[in-house]
Parts: structure tokens; C-alpha cells; sequence
């Protein structure tokens, strides 16, 4: 979210779009050219708080998939995936550099929306927060450029909107069991909390992640990116 047949046959497919994707090519095609320049350009959500500016990584070649939320207001200014402290805490989990995280050849990395959604009134009095990913995107963009991916064999899903998106079946379950039954889904797929400041008490208080999801994480993707 094995080799590329392996990853192209699990077959982890919600209703609204797939993960794997029958492959194509590792090297990227004049189709995955104008599909990215298509994303970059796109203006089909309206009333963006800070305008249209689509967000996504990768190249074919690219054996690991990071699938997390939406861009926060950082990551739009700098239009650079993960460029913030949830980040900088995502590449600790995964015990990346940022050469390697942002290694596009073998990291992919796309939101369950591609662009900054706007920040939550609600969640603003309590301390900030921004609001759920644009519905539209994911259903709009995916399944087009999942395929392009195809060499990937680790699929991260990050933040509950990306695992119950992806996990369809598991939408009725907290998501705290859902993570805490991380075990069932590898070897190609880790679910992960999002890793911003609001889930930092949610780690202390569950000191299996660190000591039991990370270390197999890790060595995980060390392994996938040697491949």
C-alpha cells in the first residue's frame, strides 16, 4: 500500500477505488507525465481557503507508498509533501533521512486529498486543527494514479481517513483497534496513526507502537527500499 506481482495480485481494493493496481511500467511514460501535470493543474474542488495547489510525489519506479491525509498550511506554501513536524515525527517512525524520504524513485507519497482543505472553526477552539480531506479528490485522482505505481510492495495507510477509506470493511471499527491489530495487515501494508502533535499522547499511552509496530516498520522499509 513481495514483488510488484505480489503486490499487483493482494488485491486490497475498497468501493471507491484500489491500492493495487495491475502495474505498469517503472519508468515514467508520457501518460504519468500528463496525468501528474492533469493533478498540478486541477481546480475541480471550489472554496479552497488558500486556492488550488495539488500536492503528490513519486515516480513509477517507487517501491514504498506513503497514502496519508491533506496537506496542512506548510506543506501548501512550501508544496513539499510532509514539510512540517507531523514530518519530521513521520520520518522517525519510519527511520528515513529527509534524502531518503523525499527520494522520489523510490517513495510515493498522496493524500487522501491533494490540496489544503481549510482549517476546522470547531476544532479552532480547542486548540487548532484543519478539516477532513475534500471528499471529491481521492475518488477523482487514485484510481487513475495508483497504477503508475505499480512497482510499490509496502503501502503505508497514515490517519484514520486514509485507513477507513482503504479498509472499508473496517469502518464500523475504533480505529484504536484497528491499529492495534497492525499485525494483520503486513507484509505490504502498515496502518499507522497520523503523526501530528494530537496523537502523541495516544503513543504514550500505548508503548506496543514503539516498541513493536516501529522496529518491524522500520526494518520493513529498510528492507523495501534496498530492493
Amino acid at each position: 500500500m513481495s514483488g510488484c506481482t505480489a503486490y499487483a495480485e493482494t488485491n486490497l481494493v475498497s468501493d471507491r477505488g484500489q491500492v493495487n493496481s495491475p502495474p505498469l511500467s517503472g519508468r515514467p511514460s508520457g501518460a504519468f507525465e500528463r496525468l501528474i501535470a492533469e493533478i498540478r493543474a486541477c481546480h475541480h474542488c471550489e472554496g479552497l481557503p488558500l486556492g488550488p495547489r495539488p500536492i503528490v510525489r513519486g515516480r513509477p519506479s517507487a517501491r514504498l507508498l506513503i497514502i496519508s491525509q491533506a496537506p496542512g498550511t506548510r506543506v501548501h506554501e512550501t508544496g513539499l509533501s510532509f514539510n512540517d513536524r507531523s514530518g519530521d515525527r513521520l520520518r522517525q517512525w519510519l527511520g528515513l533521512d529527509r534524502a531518503a524520504f523525499y527520494d522520489e524513485s523510490r517513495v510515493a507519497i498522496m493524500g487522501m486529498a491533494f490540496c489544503y482543505p481549510g482549517r476546522d472553526a470547531r476544532a479552532s477552539r480547542s486548540g487548532g486543527g484543519d478539516l477532513p480531506p475534500r471528499p471529491e479528490c481521492a475518488p477523482l485522482w487514485h484510481p487513475r494514479l495508483l497504477p503508475h505505481f505499480g512497482a510499490v510492495s509496502l503501502t503505508l495507510l497514515v490517519g484514520s481517513h486514509a485507513i477507513r477509506y482503504y479498509l472499508p470493511e473496517r469502518r464500523r471499527q475504533p480505529l484504536s483497534e484497528i491499529l492495534a491489530g497492525w499485525r494483520e495487515f503486513r507484509p505490504d501494508r502498515f496502518v499507522l496513526p497520523h503523526p501530528s502533535w494530537r496523537t502523541t499522547h495516544w503513543e504514550r499511552t500505548h508503548p506496543w507502537f514503539a516498541g513493536e509496530l516501529l522496529p518491524e516498520l522500520r526494518a520493513r522499509v529498510a528492507a523495501v527500499l534496498r530492493e
